[in-house]
């Protein structure tokens, strides 16, 4: 698409909108900043573009005669595609793309996209670890941190774009298409904007959405959704991964051995106990890491040796620290059930849960029943600490285990000052941070904080 003198409204004046509003610039165009926040400090959005002079800022009402004026629109990640004026732009025959689109268009080389429920921010981590010590000229973006709008431009012809794609993004694809894609996993999220667990996976489906028998979609043989997807649905060659089976053909774990299979031939990738990841969760992340990396064209040996390297990101399920024998894990990435899930799973001492927060609309029963004899302490917080109590109790878990409070802060003094010797304190909340806080990455730091300075 050529972008060179056309007009575009970018909806959404955060860390997307201000990446897509200085691409558009670079690319000629010019961008009609718009927020529907009345009070929005405009000399303080205007103060973050790196081209001003190319942009304009609208907020509170979309004028009706802009609409003439506008070639397209880019919605940000946290713009719902069923808003009111997102429908009026449609109305008006406005096409509406993503700002992932908008890289996508505007950048070239390679690019490997990861979506999942949970494990993408690992997975995405480690595949552009194992591209940048391979020696390739990498980019890692999206959904992880880094606006893949900032990189676009700086890809060339060899480049690899690895990207975390969220349900969000795929909302508003186009012509987006990766080389090799992996979904991770497809359990219930976000359904306070999708509405429908079937709107849901198909969005998370649509990261294949432009791919071909000549490109590779790895998927997760373990996910009952997936593994239907792969066997009628997927447009894309399936690389198969399982954390329970041996498979004729993929990667799969055989007792602590990580192994790939391919046209019968077998290769022993890494024994777990090389990893400095724990958990059945982050094996699988490492399997599909791997699988992408090899569709990519990387030697097993390569992979490897980042594989024993490779720390786990922050936030997930990380290692804050030990005081008087009771050791501190942040897994504030934990933003819902099944993401704690995998949290609480991978404990292996008696553990004070911190959980609670914002409310997605989630079910936390399949959580409870998890706990399985591990959770010391059920130490509950924010708003959902009512109904995460109740859910418990009708999951039969004991009501003098669980504690209440209305911060944070409160739950972490409750356990630094009950927790024994031997004890594990796991903040993986199952919720999301707002209200509290902006986002899971503050609550994980405040979290790490608390332990480094109070414990």
């Amino acid at each position: 698409m050529d972008f060179c003198g056309k007009t575009a409204l970018v909806y959404g004046c955060g860390v997307s909108g201000i990446g897509a509003a200085d691409l558009l610039g670079e690319l000629g165009a010019k961008a009609v900043l718009f927020d529907e926040n009345e009070n929005l400090d405009r000399e303080k959005v205007l103060g973050k573009l790196a081209r001003p002079e190319t942009s304009e800022l609208v907020v509170g009402s979309l004028p009706a005669e802009l609409f003439a004026a506008l070639d397209l629109a880019v919605l940000s990640p946290g713009v719902p595609c069923d808003l009111p004026n997102v429908l009026r732009l449609r109305e008006a025959g406005v096409p509406v793309i993503g700002e992932v689109e908008l890289a996508y268009e505007a950048g070239r080389g390679e690019v490997l996209a990861i979506t999942g429920t949970n494990g993408k921010t690992t997975t995405t981590s480690l595949v552009g670890a194992i591209m940048q010590e391979a020696g390739r000229n990498t980019f890692v973006v999206g959904n992880i941190g880094n606006a893949y709008t900032g990189a676009a431009l700086k890809t060339k012809e060899g480049s690899v774009v690895v990207a975390e794609i969220s349900s969000f993004q795929l909302e508003t694809i186009d012509r987006f298409h990766p080389t090799v894609s992996a979904i991770l996993n497809i359990t219930e999220d976000h359904l306070n904007r999708h509405h429908t667990m079937e709107e849901y996976i198909r969005v998370k489906e649509l990261i294949t959405k432009n791919q071909t028998a000549e490109d590779v979609c790895v998927l997760n043989y373990e996910d009952a959704e997936l593994r239907a997807f792969g066997e009628t649905a997927c447009p894309a060659s399936v690389f198969w991964f399982s954390s329970a089976r041996e498979l004729p053909d993929g990667m799969f774990l055989r007792g602590e051995t990580i192994v790939m299979r391919r046209g019968g031939r077998e290769e022993e990738l890494i024994g777990v106990n090389e990893l400095l990841l724990i958990g059945i969760h982050n094996y699988e992340n490492v399997m599909a890491a791997a699988a992408v990396a090899v569709s990519a064209g990387i030697p097993l040996s390569q992979i490897a040796k980042t594989l024993r390297t490779f720390k786990p990101v922050a936030h997930r399920i990380e290692y804050a620290g030990e005081k008087h024998g009771v050791v501190w894990y942040n897994d504030s990435k934990g933003t819902n059930p099944d993401a704690a899930i995998r949290g609480i799973r991978a404990m292996s001492r008696p553990t004070f849960l911190i959980a609670g927060g914002y409310d997605k609309g989630s079910d936390y029963r399949e959580w409870i029943r998890s706990f399985d004899g591990r959770v010391k302490r059920l130490v509950l917080e924010g708003k959902t600490r009512f109904d995460i109590r109740d859910a418990a109790l009708s999951c039969g878990f004991p009501g003098d285990r669980i504690v209440l409070f209305e911060t944070m802060r409160e739950s972490m003094e409750y356990c630094a000052a009950n927790a024994e010797s031997g004890d594990a304190v796991l903040l993986s909340p199952a919720c999301a941070s707002w209200g509290e806080f902006p986002n899971y990455e503050v609550r994980g730091e405040i979290f790490k904080k608390y332990v480094a300075e109070e414990v």
